[in-house]
């Protein structure tokens, strides 16, 4: 899902924050440079000098604070996104809330990804479609881009187990489903479930069930004419 994204040359000493965001954000620095201060998964706060052809991400949750350079500040263009398989996309091209910034290794990827990047921010007129299209373009550019790039992890059990919780909520959330409905189809204990649920997704299954449910309602209430209570009892929700 694609939230928000924009481009700003900004003033000298212009700053944003301290603030929490509730989705991923991804700043990008076409020129001049600037400090951020983030907090990691310890709380402790650490500051990052960001410049020109380089990035840094914001994860949600945290709180943050940034500001343009006195004499140099920065022209950046940033997107904010979320999604089920986002925290392992960025964590494959080695960016955490522990390490934020990102740097390149190949200057032609870099510049593919800043182009999809300003097709997004430019891409107003397009619609919704061809706006995720070029966001998951911009997330494999980042990723083979990036300098602290990671292989994919293979084989992963959990993996198999998330992708199965999943299918089960896709193919049921139409129905009077519960958590323990999910554990039962993937043979797992419900507090395992939620551990791996916590540590790959960010959200409990419950979340999880909820979020999948009311965007598809959203999705329904944009482009049908079905009414609310319709559309309740399609998702899931007998009473509207």
């Amino acid at each position: 899902t694609l939230f928000q994204y924009g481009w700003e040359q900004c003033l000298p000493m212009h700053s944003f924050g301290p603030a929490k965001r509730n989705h991923y954000l991804f700043h990008f620095v076409f020129s001049g440079k600037g400090l951020l201060n983030s907090n990691n998964s310890d709380d402790e706060t650490r500051q990052y000098k960001v410049e020109s052809n380089q990035g840094f991400l914001i994860c949600p949750g945290q709180v943050n604070t940034y500001f343009a350079d006195e004499h140099l500040p920065w022209e950046y263009a940033w997107v904010e996104f979320d999604g089920i398989r986002v925290k392992e996309f960025l964590e494959t091209a080695g960016l955490t809330t522990q390490s934020p910034i990102y740097r390149s290794t190949s200057r032609e990827l870099r510049a593919n990804m800043k182009d999809e990047l300003l097709a997004i921010v430019h891409g107003t007129e397009y619609s919704s479609l061809y706006l995720i299209g070029r966001l998951y373009l911009f997330l494999d550019l980042l990723i083979q881009s990036s300098f602290n790039r990671k292989e994919f992890s293979a084989g992963r059990l959990k993996d198999f187990y998330i992708r199965e919780a999943i299918s089960f909520i896709e193919q049921n959330y139409s129905h009077p489903i519960t958590v323990e409905d999910i554990a039962v189809f993937c043979n797992l204990n419900r507090s395992y479930l939620g551990k791996i649920f916590r540590n790959e997704l960010n959200q409990t299954p419950q979340q999880f069930l909820i979020y999948y449910r009311m965007n598809r309602a959203a999705e329904l209430l944009k482009s049908s004419e079905t009414s609310v209570g319709e559309i309740g009892k399609l998702v899931g929700y007998p009473n509207q």
